[in-house]
């Protein structure tokens, strides 16, 4: 398997009003569909986190359709639970709120760069990322990874990966109707994603933590999940 490959993707440069982004963003609702995302951040949850959290954190969080379609997987025994929803653009729509609210869940929004807009001083119960740490090179995700440590008590991230199956299936998003935004980013997605243990090996050995688990989730997606053992 070649190596990672970090490279800009479109969406993250185009204005959220761009005809091409909200296109794009549409797109990535089925495209996380296709991939099973939800199942598996699902079942990941089901494991690592078996206390409902009281405030739970989404990195990267876009309009904060997936993490919807996430909770609602997770209700009612999550019922009461604080969102947050953090990216650097203001994305979160209202029927998307109502959504949150209709499930028994209050939705914050923080706008701003994950690694200024973490707060270690007070840690929340969960934090989940969908497709996003593979935006980072190596050095950049190591010293995330520290900031989550420090921001939170269990970590759960769903991302691409990296496979030659994955590949080729990027080359078939034109069929489920997907702008050229979105078959560029998925492509690169794909070459910035991860196989075998390759979070793990960034993972800060901090204290109080358990080995985290890292492993491929179905054709297309990897997950990693930490938590500290005073969470287990």
């Amino acid at each position: 398997m070649t190596p990672r490959r970090v490279r800009p993707e479109w969406l993250d440069s185009l204005p959220p009003d761009d005809p091409r982004a909200i296109a794009s963003r549409r797109d990535l609702a089925r495209v996380n569909g296709w991939m099973l995302q939800a199942r598996w951040a699902a079942r990941a949850l089901r494991q690592c986190v078996p206390t409902p959290p009281r405030r739970w954190l989404d990195i990267g969080a876009g309009d904060g359709r997936f993490l919807l379609t996430l909770a609602r997987k997770m209700a009612p025994a999550w019922q009461g639970a604080t969102i947050i929803l953090l990216d650097r653009q203001a994305l979160l729509t209202e029927p998307t709120r109502a959504g949150f609210a209709a499930l028994g869940m209050a939705v914050e929004t923080r706008i701003g760069d994950v690694f200024e807009a973490l707060d270690p001083g007070e840690p929340v119960d969960l934090i989940t990322a969908n497709l996003f740490l593979h935006h980072f090179d190596d050095d950049a995700l190591r010293h995330l990874l520290t900031n989550l440590q420090a921001a939170g008590n269990a970590l759960v991230c769903v991302e691409p990966r990296r496979s030659a199956l994955a590949l080729a299936g990027t080359r078939l998003l034109f069929l489920i109707g997907c702008n050229d935004v979105t078959r560029h980013d998925a492509r690169l997605s794909v070459q910035a994603g991860f196989t075998g243990r390759e979070i793990t090996a960034l993972w800060p050995s901090g204290p109080g933590w358990a080995p985290p688990t890292e492993a491929p989730a179905g054709p297309f997606s990897h997950v990693f999940t930490a938590r500290r053992r005073s969470a287990a």
